[in-house]
């Protein structure tokens, strides 16, 4: 596992817990819960442009190149759609959404682990 794995560790499983609560508490998508899913982008924006450089720089992919690149549009995708999902609907549920998106960026990147390495 790289140090890309760990941050998306981190910053995911930290935005998740933070959705979770506020979804448990009934609280509607906050400026707080929002933000910790932007983060998760941040950390996927990073990875992405440290995979760019590695492949630029000859590091080659050892599994198919194009199921990661796809595991890596599709992480990305992720947060922004459920962004947009908690600003239409301001109901504690949408927090669960957001709280999926830090778990799933972590499933996506430790594949994507698998198949860099």
């Amino acid at each position: 596992m790289d140090a890309y794995f760990w941050i998306i560790l981190v910053v995911g499983l930290a935005s998740t817990l933070l959705c979770l609560g506020a979804g448990i508490l009934k609280k509607a998508p906050n400026d707080i819960t929002i933000l910790s899913v932007v983060a998760v982008e941040v950390s996927l924006v990073v990875y992405l442009v440290g995979s760019i450089v590695r492949v630029i720089a000859g590091e080659p992919i050892a599994g198919e190149a194009w199921e990661f690149w796809g595991y890596m549009a599709t992480a990305m995708l992720l947060p922004p759609a459920a962004i947009y999902w908690s600003i239409l609907e301001r109901t504690r549920w949408s927090n669960f959404v957001l709280a999926a998106v830090g778990v799933t960026a972590l499933v996506m990147a430790a594949r994507m682990n698998q198949i860099w390495y």
